[in-house]
């Protein structure tokens, strides 16, 4: 587990136990663009599977913000979820999440970090994340039902043949 604590009291950690999935659901299903509506247990299996970063309000110890990675642990890490409530923004909170992840990453060699964003690119310049090359990267995700809203595979099953 990781800990870090700012010169203003607030405290950043690793520990699953610490995060307060309700919350960090009801921020993101509600307010966060790139995941309004996902359900509970998404979040909670998201987080089960990734590392999660808390960062924690001096005096109370109350959530105030959150950061997932999903990584390997040797060559590869996506930062994702990173969201601060709004009472507790413009303090540099998402920042300091970026760059302690990044430095906790990069002691277990990581040395490959990706992120998504629409909207906060300066956020996380500030920790010396820039633009990726447009002819590097590739995506998949599968095309949406305008009938139902859900995720449609065109994908053809994987098959072994003998």
């Amino acid at each position: 587990m990781f800990t870090l604590t700012r010169p203003d009291g607030y405290q950043l950690s690793t520990d699953p136990d610490r995060i307060d999935l309700d919350l960090v659901h009801r921020w993101l299903s509600t307010d966060a663009y790139w995941a309004l509506g996902r359900d509970r247990e998404t979040v909670a299996r998201a987080f089960a599977g990734s590392v999660g970063f808390g960062a924690y309000r001096p005096g109370d110890g109350r959530q105030v913000a959150v950061a997932r990675v999903v990584t390997d642990r040797a060559t590869f890490a996506w930062l994702c979820d990173v969201y601060v409530d709004p009472a507790e923004r413009g303090r540099g909170l998402g920042t300091w999440l970026a760059g302690a992840a990044r430095d906790h990453l990069a002691g277990l060699g990581v040395h490959r970090i990706v992120l998504a964003t629409a909207d906060a690119h300066g956020v996380y310049a500030k920790v010396g994340f820039t633009p990726v090359e447009p002819d590097l990267w590739m995506k998949w995700a599968p095309p949406v039902s305008q009938v139902t809203g859900k995720e449609q595979s065109t994908a053809s099953p994987l098959t072994v043949e003998a």
